[in-house]
């Protein structure tokens, strides 16, 4: 059965036309092919760091065959230039291995944390070409694969036509999918074509046409295989901001050793394991995935995202009450990245007051300089200094107010908005000012809820544990109650607001035996000795 006999021949001939009419009209101004610095030098395998996952692809060279399986490996994990490079090398091996091109131009094109670039679209056409050059000498799913990822590409970028060839790709892949329903692989790669028809972040509802589409698809794999590394990889990310992110637990389990040196698979569990309130394994997690990042040094790891594994370790960590953990975290982040934000978070997560007058100078940016602002009034409040702590929160509120800068998505209303809130609201309690501290702790989680779904969130702590902080010190245990459970939707099982709600139900003589298992599962690997859900 040819791979176009399907409803959807019509689309995929009509783009088929279309895509030859481009090409004649871009020949003689198509881009010239060009490549990174190095591509084409010896390109290592990385024994130590790949896991056992395997494709048996059309060839008989052993080093061919290796070199697809290092690629495939590493798109699964997201490393997408190095995946290239081994394809590449595949092909010196065997340059009739059609399925070895097809792997380069998979490399080249769009996934999902990132668009296909200016410079990379005539390298993936220049590979497809040659793919379909070899296709009979691969076999009918290789041959098929190449068929429908010819439909994706063009001999340049074109930004008017990008969607329209995702959704025809998508289309044949729905085709070959269909075809070899048995094939892992192929189907895998209908779900990520899928994928990339949707938005990349925001919540998904699992009622959604084409997030059920979605997740079917990824779905039929982990029926097959649990521990499909492509397919787990995509189904956290296609779950983890719908409303049942448990979904993804079971093949979680085991994604983060499928491929042992690549970080982002060793990190990746974690974005279910936040949203399940399983801190300790987001620990364990992004600590695997940044000795990961650390191994790529001798070639036994690949570094992949380093500082947001780092972000999602200190928030983890933060969330468990593990101190040493979450503070170091912060503090490779500074190294890594030059910025200073969340080495200031963290020492105000966990009260290190003391440690703050070591931060390093004050970022230009509003939101980096916004964050050193709070963290140096946060601590001058809790040295006596009231009128100094004020001076720093209100040029945080300014900033709130005027700055157009962002940080991940996240505007400086919302960033600067909760933080200088939870500032203005301590100040306004140590003065004994209670209905403005209540205005100013409500407007903080106000503002918090505003902001837009993140992995992780922004800020390593819940602007609610200082709200139910607050009516605990009042007396006013059932509104402290509510504020805690209401926080406890947002992070499962985080020991700040369990003890918390232990403090509101004690003060209204209550006991809940549930509620204490659960604080003293979660503070079970907390190095810090807890007073109340803020310092």
């Amino acid at each position: 059965m040819d791979v176009f006999n399907h409803p959807t021949q019509t689309a995929v001939r009509f783009f088929l036309l279309t895509l030859l009419c481009v090409a004649i009209s871009t020949s003689v101004s198509a881009q010239e092919v060009t490549y990174p610095a190095g591509f084409d030098e010896p390109f290592p395998l990385y024994s130590k760091a790949l896991g056992p996952f395997t494709r048996t692809i059309s060839t008989k060279n052993e080093r061919a065959q290796i070199y697809f399986n290092q690629g495939i490996q590493m798109m699964y994990a997201f490393t997408t230039e190095d995946a290239a490079r081994s394809f590449r090398e595949a092909q010196k091996a065997d340059s009739t291995c059609a399925v070895c091109y097809w792997g380069e131009a998979w490399a080249w094109g769009p996934y999902l944390n990132g668009p296909m670039s200016k410079e990379a679209a005539p390298r993936a056409y220049a590979a497809i070409q040659k793919a379909m050059a070899w296709k009979n000498s691969a076999n009918p799913v290789e041959k098929a694969m190449i068929e429908a990822m010819s439909l994706r590409y063009g001999p340049e970028l074109n930004p008017d036509t990008r969607a329209a060839q995702d959704s025809v790709y998508a289309k044949a892949m729905e085709a070959v999918a269909d075809r070899f329903p048995k094939d892992l692989d192929a189907v895998t790669m209908y779900g990520e074509a899928l994928f990339l028809l949707e938005p990349r972040r925001g919540n998904r509802d699992v009622k959604d046409p084409d997030v059920m589409r979605l997740h079917e698809a990824l779905g039929r794999v982990l029926k097959q295989d649990i521990k499909h590394p492509g397919s787990c990889h995509l189904f956290i990310h296609a779950t983890e901001s719908s409303q049942e992110p448990e979904r993804a637990a079971a093949c979680a389990e085991f994604l983060g050793n499928s491929i042992p040196g690549a970080s982002h698979i060793n990190h990746m569990p974690s974005h279910t394991w936040n949203q399940l309130g399983r801190w300790g394994d987001g620990v364990r997690s992004n600590i695997q995935a940044w000795h990961s990042d650390q191994k790529a040094a001798i070639n036994e790891g690949f570094a992949i995202y380093p500082n947001h594994n780092l972000h999602m370790l200190l928030f983890a960590a933060s969330m468990d009450g593990q101190a040493a953990i979450a503070v170091q975290a912060g503090r490779d982040y500074e190294t890594l990245t030059g910025f200073n934000l969340y080495s200031a978070l963290t020492l105000v997560r966990f009260g290190r007051f003391a440690d703050i007058d070591g931060l390093s100078q004050r970022h230009t940016n509003d939101i980096y300089g916004g964050m050193w602002d709070f963290a140096k009034g946060y601590a001058a409040l809790r040295k006596g200094d009231a009128d100094f702590a004020t001076v720093f929160a209100e040029r945080v509120l300014t900033a709130s107010d005027s700055s157009k800068a962002a940080f991940r998505g996240h505007s400086a209303k919302h960033l600067l908005g909760t933080v200088g809130n939870i500032l203005m609201g301590e100040i306004h309690r140590s003065k004994g000012h209670t209905e403005a501290a209540l205005k100013s702790f409500r407007m903080a989680a106000e503002l918090e809820d505003q902001m837009s779904y993140d992995e992780p969130e922004p800020l390593p702590f819940a602007a609610r544990h200082w709200l139910g902080a607050f009516h605990l010190e009042q007396g006013a245990y059932a509104d402290a109650e509510a504020v805690y459970r209401d926080e406890l939707l947002d992070h499962p099982h985080n020991g700040w607001s369990l003890f918390g709600l232990l403090e509101a139900l004690k003060g209204q003589n209550k006991t809940d035996a549930a509620v204490q298992a659960d604080f003293d599962a979660s503070w079970a690997r907390s190095d810090t000795w807890i007073r109340g859900s803020r310092y």
